[in-house]
């Protein structure tokens, strides 16, 4: 008869990571992506007040890498939100929100805006130069490569984000000096 040593108690087993169906674990999933160089977006959308005789609403922000271009004609663009974020259920209720590709000098904003168990956005915003966008009324960051103001054209459900396409309202080109802020291997770079 062989030998063979007792098993671990099973709190001694280590927790293997989630392994999905198709056999990618999370970790896996995650490091591969982290190699994809992606820009860094503001997205801003301006929260309406819920009594007309009250303040004035509530501006709130998130960073992104996940933002494409979709199409010329139309001009549309496409933004990638975890469900559930406050962008989303914002963007969900209203269709307006806004895009400021941030430059390689805007880290600071791109990490505050990034920040799990944040402040109120109204704090966040407290000290960025910006201009209210006349087409969305959302905040437009001033210094940033590029601004869009976009409106919804269409959400859709995938796995535990939400893909967001907007017609594009207005495209500006403020003539920012630098270069474009990209995330890489987990942290913000800047072209060399």
């Amino acid at each position: 008869m062989l030998n063979t040593p007792p098993a671990l108690p099973p709190a001694a087993v280590p927790a293997a990571p989630p392994v999905h169906a198709e056999g990618v674990s999370n970790d896996e999933f995650r490091a591969a992506m982290s190699r994809l160089a992606a820009g860094v977006v503001l997205v801003t959308a301006h929260e309406p007040a819920l009594d007309p005789d009250g303040p004035g609403g509530e501006d709130i922000g998130m960073t992104a890498t996940a933002f494409v271009s979709v199409s010329l004609d139309p001009p549309l663009v496409m933004v990638s939100l975890r469900e559930g974020s406050r962008m989303d259920d914002l963007l969900a209720e209203q269709p307006l929100w806004a895009v400021s590709v941030l430059s390689d000098n805007q880290r600071h904003i791109a990490g505050r805006f990034a920040m799990k168990g944040r402040i109120s956005d109204r704090l966040l915003f407290q000290d960025i130069p910006y201009v209210r966008g006349e087409a969305a009324g959302a905040l437009l960051v001033g210094g940033a490569l590029a601004t869009l103001e976009c409106r919804t054209e269409q959400r859709v459900a995938a796995g535990d984000h939400t893909l967001v396409i907007g017609r594009v309202l207005t495209a500006d080109v403020p003539g920012a000096d630098g270069g474009p802020l990209v995330h890489f291997r987990g942290r913000y770079r800047h072209l060399e």
